[in-house]
């Protein structure tokens, strides 16, 4: 990693950025309460049913809307203001986290009611995603971007330690504690969202252009006619699709680990140790340089780290091996975060991002899918060798047939490659969006 040019804002400034630093709490207090629940409901279904293929048909669960969805969440993130759009998605999560706590307090028997709520989880978070990730463009200081990426990867991933290492915890209290936790979360969330003062006004879809499959798939036009962007994308997708071991993570503690519910807790916050760590050195000094073959190298050490974790049967060894797939997933999720709006413009930024929830989407809930039932044919174990072996060779694939992602060097390139070519008709500006005062 290369020093950081004086140039541009500092990691200081940009926390102290009011427009930023509500936009991150914002962020934050929904990666807290996502990676909270998702801990607690993967204990609780594994407890119910002791099976590796529930816990992958529960990610499934998770991922299908935003499949299903795709035509409608982007458009909607480009047509009307992405503010009010991410919070009236927290609050549809607010509900859900009050139904699986209505249901967690009955004692259930049986998991097919989490995985329903889980679909209409899954809807919300369908169209919060595309609309609040395309945010962090509208808010950044002139030239800051890069930094506000790596600064929100770090809180980020501050989530993912917080959520799911307080949710043994409070697991251990009452399976029903959780939920009423990330729904506290996802309320503050919503309320931060909407006090969020931008720098530059939203170019939205005229309202005159009715929303059209051809509009919304536009997105996907647009990531597959650029090589760097969809090698980046694709790349995230295919490398987590298959070592997407952390879905496993109940079995693993139970039946490998041999730990309880505040062990399996803190296996599940150390990917977010690893991730933390990492994310806050990008936040000081970014990846400047040869950011093509840093991002496939990272990818590498993601599945050599998930080889490792498949094979250990030692509880420390987990856990670092844990922190070190997910530190190399920070530094991938920057990058991959950072092409994304610099290589597309304003007006298709939410088709954009829901594409990219998709691809994101699938290397999570549908590696989780994946995960599980390989699980049931050969072993917890062996599952998650074969994805960190898979993983690799996805690595020697992409390096081998996207050379322009790997000879990417400097963001700027992507800039001057994404900043071509416009797909939509002219956008016209949102009058509702503020400038700070």
């Amino acid at each position: 990693m290369d020093r950081a040019p004086t140039a541009g804002p500092s990691a200081l400034d940009v926390i102290r950025d009011p427009s930023v630093s509500v936009y991150l709490l914002a962020a934050s207090l929904s990666a807290v309460g996502m990676f909270l629940q998702a801990a607690a409901l993967g204990k609780q279904v594994y407890d119910i049913t002791d099976s590796e293929l529930a816990l992958g048909l529960l990610g499934l669960a998770e991922f299908l809307p935003a499949l299903l969805l795709l035509p409608v969440t982007g458009s909607v993130a480009d047509r009307f203001d992405r503010r009010r759009v991410g919070a009236i998605g927290f609050a549809v999560e607010v509900v859900t986290s009050v139904l699986f706590l209505a249901y967690a307090v009955t004692s259930p028997t049986s998991a097919l009611p989490i995985v329903g709520v889980a679909v209409l989880f899954g809807s919300a978070r369908a169209f919060v995603s595309p609309a609040v990730r395309s945010i962090p463009p509208l808010v950044a200081p002139d030239g800051g971007l890069p930094r506000v990426m790596a600064v929100y990867a770090t809180t980020w991933q501050v989530g993912l330690i917080l959520g799911p290492a307080s949710s043994g915890l409070l697991y251990d209290l009452d399976p029903a504690v959780p939920y009423a936790a990330s729904a506290a979360c996802f309320t503050v969330a919503a309320v931060a969202v909407l006090s969020v003062k931008v720098r530059r006004r939203q170019v939205l879809t005229p309202r005159h252009l009715r929303t059209s499959w051809h509009h919304a798939m536009e997105g996907l036009q647009f990531v597959r006619g650029r090589p760097i962007l969809f090698g980046a994308i694709a790349l995230d997708m295919f490398a987590v699709l298959f070592g997407g071991a952390v879905a496993l993570l109940p079995a693993i503690a139970e039946d490998r680990l041999h730990v309880g519910n505040i062990g399996y807790g803190w296996l599940r916050a150390a990917p977010g140790v690893g991730a933390v760590a990492i994310s806050a050195l990008l936040s000081i000094r970014p990846v400047r340089r040869r950011i093509g073959r840093v991002l496939l190298l990272v990818v590498a050490i993601f599945g050599a780290a998930t080889v490792v974790l498949g094979v250990t049967r030692s509880y420390p060894v987990a856990f670092v091996a844990l922190m070190v797939l997910a530190g190399a997933d920070a530094v991938s999720v920057f990058i991959r975060t950072t092409i994304v709006p610099l290589a597309t413009p304003d007006h298709m930024r939410g088709r954009v991002s829901a594409v990219e929830n998709v691809f994101v989407g699938a290397s999570n809930e549908v590696g989780a899918f994946e995960s599980g039932v390989t699980s049931t044919l050969v072993g917890v174990g062996p599952a998650v060798v074969v994805g960190g072996v898979l993983t690799l060779a996805i690595v020697g694939i992409w390096y081998s047939r996207f050379p322009d992602l790997r000879n990417v060097d400097r963001f700027a390139d992507v800039e001057a490659v994404g900043g071509c070519g416009a797909v939509s008709a002219p956008m016209e500006v949102s009058p509702a969006v503020e400038r700070p005062p």
